[in-house]
């Protein structure tokens, strides 16, 4: 029984719970700050970035957490997709859209946030491919294992058949 889950990938999870308040309440209080002087499709724009990243932020980090200690490939795949689609490009453009307005502490932690999500992205495709092929070398093992025990053993079945006639 091989141990499948990532170290690296656990680690860059667990400070990510406890770093992502602190980018939430930064970017919260920036936001604040900086509201009135925003036009009114940014202010549309930021606000709804803010509710859908806390909550996919919350599924994405429970789902790294099964997946990777629980060796659940579906979990962590969707981590991964949860990591890949909406999170790093939303990070992305509050990093690097100017009519933002972006101020220098909040850019420091949406780089940090880039670089958490980078590299969570590149572990937990590592580690996704590593317990899909282990996975199906264990089905494979398996099934040739039923096959071997469903084959009939030569000479047992003709001495039998031999001896009644």
């Amino acid at each position: 029984c091989e141990i499948l889950s990532s170290l690296p990938l656990q680690m860059s999870l667990y400070f990510n719970v406890y770093f992502f308040p602190f980018w939430w309440l930064i970017t919260v209080a920036i936001l604040y700050v900086k509201y009135p002087a925003l036009s009114d499709y940014y202010k549309f724009i930021l606000v709804t970035i803010m509710i859908l990243v806390s909550l996919t932020e919350i599924i994405r980090l429970y789902l790294g957490y099964v997946g990777n200690l629980l060796e659940k490939v579906p979990e962590l795949a969707g981590f991964w997709l949860l990591t890949l689609l909406p999170q790093l490009p939303i990070i992305l453009f509050l990093l690097f859209n100017e009519g933002l307005r972006i101020h220098s502490l909040e850019r420091a932690f949406h780089i940090i946030f880039a670089a958490f999500l980078s590299f969570q992205a590149l572990a937990a495709f590592f580690t996704l491919r590593r317990m899909v092929n282990t996975l199906a070398a264990r089905f494979r093992l398996t099934e040739f294992q039923r096959l071997e025990e469903q084959r009939p053993v030569p000479g047992v079945g003709s001495a039998a058949a031999g001896s009644g006639s």
